[in-house]
């Protein structure tokens, strides 16, 4: 379902911040024999809904949702209603080309900032989308979630940091460049005590998934 963007302009000092979730789901999981991320399942649900609810429980609305592989299987199966749903063409260049649809289809929109969650961490829960979404300050924001003082996601990017960031989102680097570039910058939020950070990425790593 695809709704359409608020092109308000920034709210007063005195408003909330609205603060997006952005789900990156376009993986086709090459090293899972093309078996794409979002339709696996864990813990009775595909990994499209896991994630779209943490983003929701963790605080963060609109909540976005980038697709790739098996786009139409997976918006015919997984429970975005109410979601904005973005197709990246170019999914198979990597996830910088998600990033940069998701950021894409953000602009210009009312949003002040956005938390960044990847389809394939469902050890990664609401308290540690919150806690990162509450490091939200200001449109220049940069703060990700820690696990015993290692970056990991989630991630916020301040809206004022988006075109950067895209500029930079090539292959599968994301923006771990321009994370790389402004370490100074980022906020760091521990978040090893509520949430584990492994990716599914591999067979072995599907023993995470119940």
């Amino acid at each position: 379902m695809t709704s359409t963007p608020h092109t308000s302009s920034s709210p007063s000092p005195s408003a909330s911040p609205v603060v997006a979730g952005l789900l990156l789901a376009a993986g086709g999981g090459r090293r899972l024999g093309g078996r794409p991320k979002a339709l696996l399942e864990h813990r009775g649900r595909l990994l499209a809904d896991h994630a779209v609810t943490t983003l929701r429980e963790g605080g963060c609305g609109p909540v976005h949702v980038v697709l790739g592989a098996a786009a139409d299987e997976v918006r015919a199966r997984a429970g975005l209603s109410g979601c904005t749903v973005s197709v990246n063409p170019e999914w198979t260049e990597g996830m910088g080309s998600s990033l940069r649809t998701g950021l894409a289809a953000l602009t210009g929109t009312d949003v002040d900032a956005v938390v960044v969650l990847l389809v394939d961490q469902p050890g990664i829960g609401a308290e540690a989308v919150a806690r990162v979404r509450a490091a939200y300050r200001s449109r220049t924001s940069l703060a990700a979630a820690s696990y015993g003082g290692e970056r990991g996601h989630p991630v916020l990017f301040g809206a004022a940091l988006w075109a950067d960031i895209s500029a930079g989102a090539v292959g599968d680097q994301g923006a771990r460049t321009y994370l790389r570039a402004h370490r100074e910058a980022i906020t760091l939020v521990e978040c090893s005590d509520v949430a584990q950070a492994y990716d599914i990425d591999t067979a072995e790593d599907l023993a995470h998934l119940e």
